[in-house]
């Protein structure tokens, strides 16, 4: 039998834009570093995202040492200091209310215009605690960044094969937004796992992965379609909702790298 190992890694350090591929990741309380730690606000300080603007997707995201720096189609490319020393203000990420700190009138000027929505670039700094749904956290300080509700999603190279033999064409995993993917096991052989150790990291896969509209735009493109979803809904759905991969919630801190063989602890 093939060893199971950590084929990919991935973060998105600005909320719904483009991720970056990794060989290696920090892993801190919040889970990978620089992962969801900035988004784009309205007006009211409520998140935006490819839900409703497609065309973040287009949005290509670089970050170095200190600085942040965005690029998106006939925009000029915008370079700004990770840690910015910008007012505090409060955010909303579905039902959290966050504290943030603004990124500055630049930042502001450069994402409404691309978005032509009036909006604000945030940021989210280490001493804000967003805190992990009580439900499936494993401890009452667990927490994420601006990621929808959990610090990690798992999801493995099979299912992604399998759901694009379904649907009659290949499918990119940048359609998911997984920050681990996993080679050498089954299709949706993850749906199995309880319990998981990758290095010295302990990965609890808490919930099924729900799946938005988000899955049906092309990432290079940002055109919206009716698939992936329609087939999974096929096969995949349960309370109205239709899954694919795992949240994960996870105990410790260090470092992670691709190539790295999975441990599985526990089965469900």
């Amino acid at each position: 039998m093939k060893r199971k190992l950590l084929s990919e890694l991935y973060i998105y350090p600005v909320k719904s834009c483009k991720g970056m591929s990794l060989r290696s990741v920090n892993v801190g309380p919040k889970g990978p570093a620089m992962d969801r730690r900035w988004m784009a606000v309205d007006r009211n300080g409520r998140f935006l995202s490819q839900r409703s603007i497609p065309k973040m997707a287009l949005i290509h995201v670089h970050l170095d040492d200190s600085y942040l720096f965005l690029s998106a189609p006939g925009m000029t490319p915008l370079m700004l200091k990770h840690y910015p020393e910008g007012t505090p203000c409060q955010v909303v990420v579905w039902n959290d209310n966050c504290t943030a700190h603004d990124m500055g009138d630049d930042a502001a000027k450069w994402i409404s215009d691309y978005l032509q929505i009036d909006s604000r670039l945030v940021f989210l700094p280490d001493d804000s605690i967003r805190r992990v749904n009580p439900e499936y956290s494993l401890h009452e300080t667990d927490q994420l960044g601006f990621a929808e509700a959990f610090p990690f999603l798992l999801i493995s190279e099979a299912s992604l094969e399998d759901l694009s033999r379904r649907v009659g064409m290949p499918l990119r995993m940048n359609r998911f937004r997984p920050n681990l993917v996993i080679s050498n096991c089954e299709p949706y052989e993850e749906d199995t796992w309880k319990v998981i150790q990758i290095g010295k990291i302990i990965f609890h896969l808490v919930k099924p992965c729900s799946r938005c509209i988000v899955t049906t735009i092309n990432q290079e493109r940002a055109e919206v379609g009716s698939e992936p979803l329609l087939t999974l809904a096929s096969f995949r759905k349960g309370d109205d909702k239709v899954y694919f991969g795992q949240n994960c919630v996870h105990v410790g801190s260090g470092s992670l790298e691709v190539g790295t063989e999975i441990s599985i602890l526990e089965k469900k």
